[in-house]
Order: C-alpha cells, then sequence, then structure tokens
C-alpha cells in the first residue's frame, strides 16, 4: 500500500509542478486569484490526506512512513509556493482592476530581494 499521491517518486513530482506553473501561468493571464486560491486548498487537501494516512498506519511499515514524511515536506513547500502565487496574483488582479488594496501583501518580501 502506497500513500494515494506519492511524492517520493519522481513522476508525480514533475507532473505535480508542471501542472503547478501551468495554473499559475493561467491564473497570471486571466488575473483571477481565485483560480491560485483553488490550487492552495487542493494542495490543503493533499496534505490532509498525508497526514491521515500517516496517522491511521500501523508501526510495521517503516517504508511507507518514509514515503509519507517525503510527500508530507513537498506538501508543506507546495502550500508555501501556492499561497506565495496566491498573493502575487491577487496583487496583480487588484491593480488590474483598480481597486484599492488595504495593503501591499508582498511589499515586505519585494523590498528583501
Amino acid at each position: 500500500m502506497e500513500p494515494f499521491i506519492n511524492f517520493a517518486k519522481p513522476v508525480p513530482v514533475l507532473t505535480a509542478v508542471a501542472l503547478f506553473i501551468l495554473v499559475v501561468y493561467l491564473a497570471k493571464e486571466t488575473k483571477k486569484s481565485w483560480i491560485t486560491a483553488f490550487l492552495l486548498g487542493l494542495f490543503l487537501t493533499i496534505i490532509i490526506g498525508h497526514a491521515l494516512e500517516l496517522a491511521i498506519l500501523s508501526d510495521k511499515l517503516a517504508s511507507i512512513k518514509n514515503m509519507l514524511a517525503i510527500s508530507l515536506t513537498y506538501d508543506f513547500m507546495f502550500i508555501f509556493l501556492s499561497f506565495f502565487s496566491y498573493l502575487w496574483i491577487d496583487d496583480i488582479e487588484a491593480k488590474d482592476g483598480k481597486k484599492k488594496s488595504i495593503d501591499d501583501s508582498l511589499s515586505w518580501f519585494w523590498s528583501k530581494v
């Protein structure tokens, strides 16, 4: 029994990265932040699934626990990237729609780079 999405193997990771890039590009071109919010929700759902699988596993399956630990690490990275891409696309959408933004959520990040 393997995790339902096994990020311990390179093919699922490369597929997830490719889909992530395509979705962020789509969101940037359409200037719709809900697309990246959906992506963030998807990765949050995946991490909940991996955490539940890890909690349900018996102690006999050390190799599967290792796969789940690697998958959880990739889940956290995808959530981190999805959150920042959501902030970025939301800023683009606000500037394009000439909406007044309460704050510039990424100004602290870009000023440090």
